[in-house]
């Protein structure tokens, strides 16, 4: 997931020592500092069904049925670029810094062994005796 859906999870977390999700009563405080004021403004009910939807998530793991709902938000925070840029730019930026994740190059000097997929070279003279290379008489 990204930048907000792990958010929302940290947010969560910390719902159980006093935050925005009071697991007692089942409600959520949407006036909670910890959201910082993310559940109003233009995608207040964007962020407000995601986050509810993470909260709530049975799923395994949690939260992955949410994530057409955090798209939503998301999408929401472009269009309202005025009130929601900060946010915007620190998901474009942890985009931007993750690199590809390269194989390692094959070590030539490594024997082959069993497991590899790589066939070892073999001279024409070994396959002389193979059905291939006989030919009718």
């Amino acid at each position: 997931m990204d930048a907000l859906a792990a958010e929302a999870e940290a947010e969560s977390q910390e719902a159980g020592s006093g935050g925005a999700f009071n697991p007692e009563t089942g409600e959520i405080n949407w006036d909670c500092p910890c959201l910082g004021g993310m559940a109003h403004g233009p995608c207040g009910m964007q962020f407000r069904e995601a986050f509810s939807c993470f909260v709530f998530s049975e799923k395994d793991p949690k939260g992955i049925d949410c994530v057409e709902k955090f798209k939503a938000m998301q999408d929401c925070f472009r269009e309202h670029p005025e009130v929601y840029a900060d946010d915007i730019m620190d998901d474009d930026e942890e985009v931007d810094t993750v690199a590809p994740v390269a194989e390692p190059a094959p070590r030539s000097d490594a024997p082959l062994d069993a497991t590899s997929s790589e066939e070892p070279a073999v001279s024409p003279a070994a396959h002389e005796d193979s059905p291939s290379s006989i030919t009718a008489a």
